[in-house]
């Protein structure tokens, strides 16, 4: 299914942790089927710039817009059209994979039955660990449950911090397969990685840091 054409669009963003700023005077737009590399040396603020641009930090200056408005103005609009997976973000332990999916897309405010869950997590290469407690899988094998969400969440924007963290060559290549066919369907996409993205036709922005 095609997504619905949308813009982000970010206006002289900046970010100040305690009398250290980040990054300032930042500006871009990514439209429908764009996605965006964002890089930069640790302490370079790109999971401060993401947190602003999910709406989890207010910026020091400056404003994020969704389809020409502020998103804290938007509220649930764009929280409905965004999926934010950050690179700590949790799993519940003692639940299974299949739980956990089904969690969050409760958490959502969304139903996801069990065979689109299931459907999900094996294509990420977890057939048979389906309904194992997560503290029992390795760090690979828990970074591809939470991107099977990419799979069960419907959102037009991902913003993805560290998405290759711990993944195996197949695993690599597989979510360059699922990138590519989000922003082919109209998708926006902007995520960090310390590694090669197999992904072409990004747009590359590099936060170097204020002296």
């Amino acid at each position: 299914m095609t997504q619905p054409a949308s813009s982000l669009s970010v206006h002289d963003l900046a970010c100040v942790r305690g009398h250290r700023t980040l990054f300032e005077h930042i500006h871009f737009t990514l439209s429908a089927g764009e996605w965006m590399y964002l890089r930069g040396s640790n302490g370079a603020g790109k999971t401060s710039m993401l947190r602003q641009l999910a709406g989890l930090a207010h910026p020091a200056a400056g404003s994020v817009r969704w389809n020409d408005e502020d998103i804290r103005e938007a509220g649930d609009a764009y929280r409905e059209a965004l999926l934010f997976l950050g690179h700590h973000s949790a799993l519940k332990e003692d639940l299974t994979p299949l739980e956990n999916l089904c969690l969050a897309a409760a958490l959502d405010g969304h139903t996801l039955d069990e065979a689109t869950a299931l459907v999900a997590l094996r294509r990420f290469g977890l057939k048979g660990r389906e309904e194992l407690p997560v503290k029992f899988l390795s760090q690979g094998q828990r970074r591809r449950v939470l991107l099977s969400r990419l799979l069960t969440r419907k959102a037009s924007l991902w913003i993805l911090d560290e998405p290759l963290a711990a993944l195996d060559t197949r695993a690599v290549d597989l979510l360059g397969e699922v990138l590519a066919d989000h922003v082919g369907r109209g998708g926006i996409a902007i995520l960090t990685s310390h590694q090669a993205i197999p992904l072409p036709g990004g747009r590359e922005l590099m936060l170097e840091g204020v002296a």
